[in-house]
């Protein structure tokens, strides 16, 4: 797959811009280009209004173009078991360098929701201390209300005690003058 991609790409380079513009106006002409190419083919397809449509079918690569498009790998050179040694540090190195990394990363993150959390926590109690202070300031309220409210009705039944006591005394005197 990955050399049919390589030959698509390569055969693209190869056909000029011009030629596809030459195409796409000389339709005659364009019948004679399509088919030049040996390991393609390309067939147009059916025009549509926002322009000019291509099929392009590859065909499957030959045991010479294999070796045409054959990529070699640079040389590798020797490595000593001390180039080995100084990669196996770095490499360790690197690990426990991305280790700490994640545990400062962990440890940050712990830190904040204990941070969130105690925050919640006394938000909490705030709002209970304040909920509290609230409902025993409105019991003192109705408290004194309450009180204040008897004390009136003391004294207006007081009142109501003399004046009966006033009729009672101006009665008795009315009926001694009577008799």
């Amino acid at each position: 797959m990955a050399k049919t991609a390589i030959a698509y790409k390569e055969k693209m380079k190869e056909i000029s811009v011009l030629s596809l513009i030459c195409s796409c106006l000389y339709p005659e002409t364009r019948k004679n280009i399509m088919g030049d190419f040996e390991d393609m083919d390309i067939k147009p397809i059916n025009k549509r209004a926002s322009g000019q449509a291509f099929e392009v079918i590859l065909k499957p690569s030959s045991p010479v173009s294999d070796a045409a498009h054959c990529v070699t790998s640079p040389p590798k050179r020797d490595l000593s078991l001390e180039d080995i040694q100084k990669k196996l540090e770095a490499a360790e190195d690197r690990r426990r360098s991305h280790e700490a990394q994640v545990l400062r990363a962990l440890a940050e993150k712990r830190d904040h929701e204990r941070i969130v959390l105690m925050k919640a926590m006394e938000e909490n109690n705030n709002f209970s201390r304040m909920a509290e202070e609230k409902l025993q300031m409105k019991m003192e309220q109705n408290e004194e209300n309450r009180m204040a409210y008897l004390a009136s009705m003391m004294e207006r039944l007081q009142e109501r005690e003399r004046r009966a006591q006033e009729v009672r005394r101006n009665k008795e005197l009315r009926e001694e003058v009577t008799a």
